[in-house]
């Protein structure tokens, strides 16, 4: 059984996590660091709604009826799966210049990627901190077609619309992970964390862990450059997780980020 402060750092880690998203909320795409202070005099100080423009959104751009960018010229038969499938009342806002990613949000609130985070830890603590896959995928489909929406967000990012694309012509939604110009991002690992602390404080070797993650991650991100990545982060949540109370934190993350590039 872990010691309380154990749990505790992982409470904490997982609670900033949901603090950073919504503190970045507002500036979330803004291409030039500049822009940002323009509209937040000083910068991000504390938490922000959503501003009615955006300097650099290509929202009006992306595609509605399937990942990545709108195909220029030829007949598209696929139906829309923002408004439709996903975002249900939303895909109004998508075909405006300059519209903001989060249009209408408030300040403090948390954006769709964190909900799918909150719906994942829901999960977890229902199967006593153990991962299965299909009890996420239940609870992610639900989530992100449930009318009413379960989310206040305007905007889902490629990887969620290529998954419901295919999802809505019939796969089985494990095979459901779509391939587009940036399926290698960021947004697939917010839900890792979550499978970390939940299974190694059940216990679990780190092993098999971090292949909980690996086929987490492919669910909506196959992409092996990313599961490489994905693998050096489990590791460094683990030796986070676990480190010794005088050791130095920004070393450890110093040492797998040159891990992670191969420079260590």
């Amino acid at each position: 059984m872990p010691d309380l402060p154990t749990k505790l750092r992982a409470a904490a880690a997982l609670k900033s996590a949901f603090v950073g998203d919504a503190l970045a909320m507002p500036v979330h795409w803004y291409y030039n660091p500049m822009d940002i202070f323009r509209q937040f005099p000083g910068g991000i100080t504390q938490f922000e709604a959503a501003p009615d423009h955006h300097p650099s959104s290509i929202m009006s751009l992306h595609s509605t009826r399937k990942g990545g960018r709108s195909a220029r010229g030829g007949a598209d038969t696929q139906r829309e799966i923002v408004g439709d499938v996903i975002l249900k009342g939303r895909k109004k806002f998508w075909g405006k210049a300059n519209q903001h990613y989060h249009h209408g949000m408030p300040a403090g609130e948390n954006t769709l990627n964190a909900y799918c985070c909150r719906a994942l830890l829901r999960v977890l603590a229902g199967d006593c901190g153990h991962y299965h896959r299909d009890n996420f995928l239940d609870a992610y489909i639900e989530l992100m077609t449930a009318e009413p929406p379960q989310h206040p967000d305007t905007y889902a990012e490629s990887y969620h619309r290529g998954f419901f694309a295919n999802l809505d012509q019939g796969r089985p939604a494990h095979k459901c992970g779509a391939v587009t110009h940036d399926t290698a991002s960021i947004g697939g690992l917010v839900t890792i964390a979550p499978i970390v602390f939940a299974e190694r404080l059940a216990g679990t070797p780190l092993e098999q862990v971090t292949q909980h993650c690996l086929d987490h991650l492919a669910l909506t991100h196959p992409d092996a450059y990313l599961a490489k990545v994905c693998r050096d982060y489990v590791g460094l949540l683990n030796d986070l997780l676990f480190r010794d109370p005088e050791s130095d934190a920004k070393a450890l993350i110093s040492a797998w980020s040159k891990r992670s590039i191969s420079l260590q």
